[in-house]
């Protein structure tokens, strides 16, 4: 259950496009099952907020457990990204957590001139700066700075992209596999979608390293439709349940 917003996020990879695949004022919601229990859900939305002097998108996005999994699993993630809207590139993250115990409180400001990232540690009360790559990401801007990757939608089967993320204090070097397209059953009716196998770190959390399957509709808007991940116990799945202020119109036939 631990990372639920994480798994809604990290799902594809880099690059940067003329034209966005959203706008201020999208706003997901996902409902999120562990195994048939309905486990809780998680939120993204595209605000406006200003840095060094210019408009910038804020996202917010958090995740949370419901009913009965809150009791024996409580999850409250916080995670939030400024970042611009013409290179994508991150100007500050936030990250507090509170994932069955397991808490963090920090705040990440990007250099991007000198390719660096200070990060001030709220719970430890220390502040740390970090050496990163010129293209980095942080988890949230990735996501975003993905959907707009020029070739995302022209990848052949088996091909793959990468990026840069900085997360718990290192830069991770995220992979992202094509797989291939078919047609998903959602509550607006059946949406055409591409299907990606992120490569992740195998462990405590994940049975293997292609645990992660997603889907993401294949037209202008790069939307999360579903996902679904093989857990060390029991399997994770989350839908789109909820959505508004698309750039443009879903398509779905009914």
């Amino acid at each position: 259950m631990k990372k639920l917003l994480i798994l809604l996020l990290i799902y594809t990879a880099t690059g940067t496009s003329t034209q966005s695949a959203f706008q201020t004022g999208e706003y997901f919601k996902f409902r999120i099952h562990y195994g048939i229990v309905n486990a809780g859900y998680a939120t993204l939305e595209v605000k406006e907020a200003v840095r060094d002097n210019k408009k910038v998108h804020h996202v917010v996005g958090r995740g949370y457990t419901t009913g009965m999994t809150k009791f024996f699993f409580k999850v409250e993630d916080d995670y939030q990204s400024y970042f611009d809207k013409t290179t994508g590139k991150p100007y500050q993250f936030v990250r507090k957590i509170n994932e069955g115990g397991y808490t963090k409180n920090q705040e990440g400001f990007f250099n991007q001139d000198n390719n660096t990232v200070l990060v001030k540690d709220y719970k430890n009360k220390s502040q740390k700066t970090f050496t990163v790559t010129e293209n980095v990401q942080d988890i949230v801007s990735t996501f975003y700075y993905l959907r707009n990757h020029p070739k995302v939608d022209k990848m052949e089967v088996g091909e793959s992209i990468s990026v840069d993320m900085f997360f718990d204090d290192e830069i991770t070097k995220f992979k992202l596999k094509f797989i291939g397209r078919e047609t998903v059953d959602t509550k607006w009716g059946e949406v055409a979608a591409m299907i990606f196998r992120p490569y992740v770190q195998a462990g405590r959390v994940f049975k293997e390293q292609e645990s992660l399957t997603v889907w993401i509709s294949d037209d202008e808007n790069k939307i999360p439709l579903r996902i679904k991940a093989s857990l060390a116990v029991g399997s994770l799945k989350a839908d789109l349940d909820e959505f508004r202020g698309l750039k443009a119109p879903l398509k779905a036939k009914k």
